[in-house]
């Protein structure tokens, strides 16, 4: 049987996770992020149609895969969710986040150079290692941690058993992925309100 938490370590734990929660309602869960990330594999899955050659491909994607962030800046922007302006007592988690995710691009590279048609699989599946760790920092690890799983897996399916659309099925299906989620996620937020006020003291 697990022992209780100290007092002090229990009130830390809520007061972090109501933190966490708050970010989470107040930023709409930061879907200009993923949303810039949906724009930004449906132009790789235009661009295997209208690119034939792979290596061509694999170049422009890894050439513009550095333009997903000041996309999801402008997207912010506009649609008014300034999460690079919000603080709280997680943020220092997104660096290592970010940091560990990147550690992929060796792999990605000497695909490569060996096997180019895995490359898209090793972006795919690459580009979300860092969801989980995101997903914590706004208090829906679950929600997070099912947009990875569910882009590996299907990911996989395409790479596997349709060979001929690597370089156009499997980038659309990763931005439909991030379209499906953004829509969770914007759901979900829409709901926070009620939940924080139906939980809160009388």
């Amino acid at each position: 049987m697990t022992a209780p938490l100290p007092t002090a370590t229990a009130d830390l734990a809520r007061a972090l996770r109501a933190e966490r929660a708050a970010s989470y309602g107040r930023l709409r869960g930061g879907y200009p992020v993923p949303l810039a990330g949906a724009l930004w594999w449906a132009a790789l899955g235009a661009a295997g149609w209208l690119v034939p050659s792979p290596g061509r491909w694999i170049l422009a994607a890894f050439v513009t895969s550095g333009t997903i962030f000041p996309l999801a800046l402008l997207l912010a922007r506009l649609l008014r969710v300034d999460f690079m302006r919000d603080r709280t007592a997680v943020s220092d988690a997104l660096v290592p986040a970010f940091a560990s995710m990147l550690l992929f691009w060796p792999i990605a590279v000497a695909a490569w150079w060996s096997h180019p048609p895995l490359v898209p699989l090793v972006l795919a599946i690459g580009m979300s290692i860092h969801w989980p760790v995101i997903g914590w920092t706004y208090a829906r690890t679950g929600l997070f941690t099912a947009h990875a799983v569910v882009r590996a897996v299907a990911c996989f399916a395409v790479w596997q058993w349709l060979p001929a659309h690597r370089f156009t099925v499997l980038p659309l299906v990763v931005s439909a992925v991030y379209l499906a989620t953004v829509l969770a996620i914007l759901a979900d937020t829409a709901r926070t309100p009620a939940r924080a006020a139906a939980a809160a003291p009388a």
